[in-house]
C-alpha cells in the first residue's frame, strides 16, 4: 500500500517513512495522501489515497 511512483528514477517503488498527510482538494476538500522520500535517491514522494 506505501508504494508510490519516483519522478527522479522513474519507477514504482516502496515509499521509506510514509505519513498521512491532508492536502486541500477542489471545492476545498481535505484529501488523504501519503508523504515520505525514495529509498534509492532520496527524492520525496507523494501518493494520493482514496476517499475510503
Amino acid at each position: 500500500m506505501t508504494e508510490g511512483y519516483c519522478v527522479k528514477c522513474k519507477a514504482k517503488k516502496q515509499i521509506a517513512s510514509a505519513k498521512e498527510v491532508s492536502m486541500n482538494g477542489k471545492g476545498g476538500v481535505k484529501r488523504k495522501a501519503l508523504k515520505g522520500k525514495c529509498p534509492s535517491c532520496g527524492t520525496t514522494m507523494f501518493r494520493i489515497l482514496g476517499k475510503a
